[in-house]
């Protein structure tokens, strides 16, 4: 699963080494997770837009699959403090995941792409020889443009 796409390929051989296959019912949910990156979806969320395409659908399939894709590493949990999980694609090229911004205003998530803590790694690494795997950041204020430049960025 590299890059931004999936590799279906891969994925299937996944799902078969824990006893599952790609249905199409699995298979609509991913495709609507790839087609709204970056949308953060709540599993209710994937579910609306899943019933377009699948009407027979039931929402316990939907929570179902997403645990299912989450458990083999093709998206994980997102929590941006909203008390809903959000899910989003994991890309294998990635060496960590990329961050958020949230606006406690209008709530738009933003995503930061730059890897601003690889120095602070490094000596946490070195100082508690402790190997870091991953991280998550999420900084919470006011957009752009939710904000009176001048009174709340002070």
């Amino acid at each position: 699963m590299g890059g931004n796409s999936i590799n279906i390929n891969e994925l299937k051989e996944n799902l078969k080494e824990k006893g599952y296959k790609l249905t199409p019912q699995r298979r609509a949910i991913l495709d609507i997770i790839i087609d709204k990156e970056g949308q953060h979806l709540t599993a209710e969320e994937i579910y609306d837009e899943v019933k377009k395409i699948c009407p027979d659908i039931g929402l316990a399939t939907v929570y179902r699959t997403v645990l299912l894709l989450e458990e083999v590493n093709v998206i994980y949990k997102l929590d941006l403090n909203d008390g809903c999980s959000r899910y989003e694609l994991v890309h294998s090229d990635e060496e960590h995941r990329h961050h958020h911004l949230v606006c406690n205003k209008c709530k738009k998530v933003f995503e930061v792409q730059d890897d601003l803590l690889e120095e602070l790694e490094e000596r946490i690494e070195k100082t508690y020889k402790f190997k870091i795997l991953d991280h998550s950041v999420k900084f919470f204020g006011i957009c752009s443009d939710c904000c009176d430049h001048k009174e709340e960025l002070k």
